[in-house]
């Protein structure tokens, strides 16, 4: 398959949550007031798109609209972060299933970063040029360095 055909199909693919998943989360979650004139939107389908960007770990930008407006979705995620409501639901879906969180990590295999975070800054790869090897190699065969040896030589 062409990579930007399955990239395309990736960004249209719709993730979200079951009723039944939903029936457990949605109670958890905080509700949400209106903001000015504005009323707060229900927070299954912020909920749907915060999933859909950690699965597919795309930018904010390329949020489908199916899930709201991009900003909307990332304002409340980073609201959610700052409350600490995703530690909290960890917590308490861990409880509710009974299991031991001690266990629990996270394989890099799954992470993506973006593709600025691949390699070293350029200005840190470059080694720092020090007198101490150009003292101890030799003499360049360059006119300049050796004008006292071929003036010798050639007289």
């Amino acid at each position: 398959m062409i990579q930007g055909c399955h990239l395309e199909a990736a960004l249209d693919e719709r993730i979200g949550t079951t009723d039944a998943e939903w029936g457990l989360i949605g109670p958890l979650l905080p509700p949400e007031r209106g903001r000015g004139c504005r009323p707060a939107g229900d927070n299954r389908p912020f909920f749907d798109g915060m999933t859909w960007m950690t699965r597919m770990g795309a930018q904010w930008r390329h949020l489908p609209p199916d899930y709201g407006k991009w900003n909307s979705v990332f304002r409340r995620y980073r609201r959610w972060v700052e409350l600490g409501i995703f530690d909290a639901l960890l917590e308490t879906l861990s409880e509710l299933a009974g299991r031991n969180r001690s266990a629990d990590m996270i394989d890099s295999m799954i992470l993506r970063a973006h593709h600025c975070a691949a390699g070293i800054k350029k200005e840190l790869v470059r080694p720092r040029r020090s007198d101490a090897p150009a003292a101890a190699s030799p003499p360049s065969c360059t006119p300049a360095a050796t004008r006292g040896d071929c003036d010798s030589a050639s007289s």
